[in-house]
């Protein structure tokens, strides 16, 4: 089958690869679609995954094609969308339940082969069955959908809360819907991106702007989330959290980047800073939701390109072009 590997920190390319063999429990996944992002670009400076080469794409949905010997609850034909997060349900925190902190955390696509191919293999476990009027293709959005929903468990918003996001990329503008499906009062985006920033008007935010010094709002803000993972955002969006607020880092930064605190403020102000790793729990409530429409598809998918234009895919990607980028093969 065909396949994108990154071989090297950056170096990718598409090439034939071993077709891929189910486990007892495994399902095969003819993969529609496989979307791009803020983590693919970090396996390809070489972080995240423990091991090149790699078959990278954590976010794909598509058709099962093969089952293992034990599997019963889906079939071949079934439509189905993958969450990637492989746990180990032995460690200290996935007997808590915190499985995204596991101690042997892996995922699809991250340490082992992903959705960047014609065929892909899953836990039947991690497959979730599509509803027949899910077009397969748009429903890569559900795992970023699914990172998103475990940022608002990461909350705990209260109603009424003002709130502003840093970025109008594709986590940037999840959040923002799900922030007007949650009891905000407003919420604000910012972003140097105009056509980006466009996309956020359409969607319905209360403001937008460049900058948070163009926005009158001499308290701060109640929530301020970070979907960039840019230092200059986070250091900014840290002074704009009002007394009594969260600040969410919900961007994912390079290793390297760091942000400085105010203890004495965080503690005079009672200021929560926090963070959300990947899934937790949200998956299959992600799939109900988009289900149910709660994103569309035609706003968040900006790019669709073949397979063998993966390489392109990531450059484009990298430039901050468009919205969210799919490969399909």
């Amino acid at each position: 089958m065909r396949a994108a590997i990154v071989e090297a920190p950056g170096k990718v390319s598409v090439t034939t690869v071993p077709d891929p063999t189910p486990g007892p429990r495994d399902v095969v996944v003819s993969v529609a679609s496989c979307g791009l992002c803020g983590t693919d670009l970090h396996i390809l400076q070489g972080e995240f995954a423990p091991t090149l080469p790699i078959v990278p794409g954590h976010e794909f949905a598509g058709e099962i094609v093969g089952t293992g010997r034990d599997v019963t609850e889906l079939a071949v034909g079934d439509r189905v969308a993958v969450d990637p997060s492989l746990h180990c349900h032995e460690c200290r925190y996935c007997r808590v339940g915190r499985g995204n902190l596991c101690e042997r955390w892996a995922a699809i696509g991250v340490t082992v082969p992903g959705g960047a191919a014609e065929f892909a293999v899953a836990p039947v476990a991690n497959c979730v069955k599509l509803p027949d009027h899910i077009d397969v293709r748009d429903a890569a959005l559900v795992e970023p959908l699914s990172c998103a929903v475990r940022g608002y468990d990461v909350l705990s918003g209260t109603l009424g809360a003002e709130v502003l996001i840093y970025g109008s990329g594709t986590m940037g503008l999840m959040m923002l819907e799900l922030a007007k499906r949650t009891g905000a009062a407003s919420v604000d985006v910012l972003d140097v991106n105009p056509d980006r920033l466009g996309t956020a008007g359409l969607l319905g935010c209360s403001r937008s702007a460049a900058g948070a010094e163009e926005l009158e709002q001499p308290g701060g803000w109640d929530v301020v989330i970070d979907a960039t993972g840019n230092a200059g955002a986070i250091q900014d969006g840290l002074g704009r959290v009002a007394k009594g607020g969260t600040f969410l880092q919900f961007g994912v930064a390079d290793y390297a980047t760091t942000a400085v605190i105010e203890p004495y403020r965080i503690y005079n102000q009672e200021i929560t800073i926090t963070g959300s790793m990947a899934v937790l729990h949200s998956y299959e409530r992600a799939a109900a939701l988009f289900a149910s429409g709660v994103l569309d598809p035609a706003v968040f998918i900006s790019d669709r390109l073949p397979l063998e234009q993966y390489p392109q895919a990531i450059d484009r990607f990298k430039a901050g072009i468009g919205r969210k980028i799919v490969v399909e093969p």
